[in-house]
Formats: structure tokens, C-alpha cells, sequence
């Protein structure tokens, strides 16, 4: 099991992943293929998000929603 203290780390890391991807979609200096990419992996990154949080006990945030 994961401590608190890497989970939290984890969750920077996709926040920052996360950051990356929207921004190169929004750069819109690529092709169909690589804007999908772009969005796919952005939106997965939300979910890793969600999920990182609601492990954390945020109560508010559902990962499932």
C-alpha cells in the first residue's frame, strides 16, 4: 500500500502531466491523430486525478463522477 506522502506526490506528478497535455492541445500546432492523443490523455489524467483525491479522503469529489 501506498503512504500519503506518495500519493500526494503521484498527484502532483499527474497534475503536472495533466497540465502538459492541455496545453500542447491547446498549442493546436498538430495534426487530427495528435490532437486526439493529446485529448485521450488528458481526459485519462482527470480521472487519475479524481481517484488520487478521493484516496486522500477528500469526501466532496467522487471518482465517478
Amino acid at each position: 500500500m501506498k503512504s500519503e506522502e506518495e500519493i500526494k506526490a503521484m498527484l502532483l506528478e499527474a497534475e503536472e502531466e495533466a497540465k502538459y497535455w492541455r496545453d500542447r492541445f491547446h498549442s493546436r500546432t498538430m495534426d487530427t491523430k495528435q490532437n486526439a492523443e493529446c485529448l485521450r490523455n488528458y481526459t485519462a489524467l482527470r480521472g487519475v486525478k479524481k481517484t488520487l483525491r478521493w484516496v486522500l479522503e477528500n469526501k466532496a469529489i467522487s471518482p465517478l463522477r
